[in-house]
């Protein structure tokens, strides 16, 4: 067949077709490995840090509540391990520090090591569903808020969650922004129940006039040590860790001596046994700090 010759090389005869140059390999790789894979519609709304919609957002400082308040520690209960991670991060990413958990089992041992001020409940789990951890955690701490986030959309199946204990029930597919307001809103509102005036055996906090008192004498404590003292108050003979403790006080980030710790529990006790008073905050060697008599 001959074949006609221009500048630009050997031009094919009329009528045949122009071989069409492959696809570079990486663009083919990417189609390949991006095809068939699903979207995760229960997660529809959540942006990550950075996107557009976050762009002239200021974001907050890791473990610091604005005022310099205590970090609050959300708790995540869900045996999808994209909906626990996408939520831990974009819940730290809002200021709050965040445990995970894929099991019943799994998420009482946390509650108990790192007690949470607010649980995120999926209801549908294998082993122990839902409401039977929220049974166990109600039994443990009557007034966590807990907020149920589960597939189960029947009216029915909402009205069993409220009615089991749930102060909120969420439906999947949810929106990031809407969840994390109700989240803030069950905090809010759980702070505003919190009983003002906290008591342990004859030491008494009374938190909304920043008094201290150790029977009838008066405790003058400074601003962390006001702080610190609410965790023991709030978690009476609950051993706590060290970082829990800096975690909740002094915050996530917190990049310190961690001696401060000991520091300041050591002007605790001086303060509450200063006229020779039992001694209430007691040292747990190589863990943390409990409070209990005796």
């Amino acid at each position: 067949m001959a074949v006609s010759s221009s500048p630009d090389g050997p031009v094919p005869p009329a009528g045949a077709q122009r071989a069409e140059a492959p696809a570079p390999a990486a663009a083919g790789t990417a189609r390949r490995r991006g095809a068939g894979v699903p979207a995760l519609p229960a997660l529809t709304g959540i942006r990550p840090p950075g996107d557009n919609g976050r762009r002239n957002r200021p974001r907050r400082q890791r473990g610091l509540r604005p005022g310099g308040d205590r970090v609050e520690r959300i708790l995540v209960v869900d045996d999808d391990p994209a909906v626990t991670s996408l939520l831990k991060r974009g819940l730290a990413y809002e200021g709050f520090a965040v445990d995970t958990a894929s099991s019943g089992e799994e998420a009482l041992r946390i509650a108990r090591e790192q007690p949470p001020d607010l649980v995120i409940l999926d209801i549908m789990m294998p082993g122990m569903d839902g409401l039977e951890v929220l049974q166990r955690l109600r039994a443990a701490d009557p007034e966590l808020p807990v907020l149920f986030l589960t597939a189960r959309d029947a009216p029915a199946d909402q009205v069993q969650g409220l009615e089991a204990g749930a102060d909120d029930y969420v439906v999947k597919p949810f929106t990031f922004e809407v969840l994390v307001a109700r989240v803030r809103a069950l905090l809010r509102r759980h702070q505003a129940e919190r009983p003002q005036v906290l008591r342990f055996a004859d030491l008494v906090l009374d938190t909304g006039t920043y008094t201290a008192r150790r029977g009838q004498r008066e405790i003058h404590l400074t601003a962390l040590e006001f702080k610190l003292l609410p965790e023991f108050m709030l978690h009476p003979r609950q051993v706590l860790n060290k970082d829990q403790l800096l975690e909740r006080v002094w915050g996530y980030d917190f990049g310190g001596n961690a001696n401060v710790l000991e520091v300041y529990v050591k002007q605790l006790r001086q303060k509450l046994e200063a006229e020779g008073e039992p001694r209430l905050i007691h040292t747990v060697r190589g863990v943390g700090y409990v409070l209990r008599e005796g």
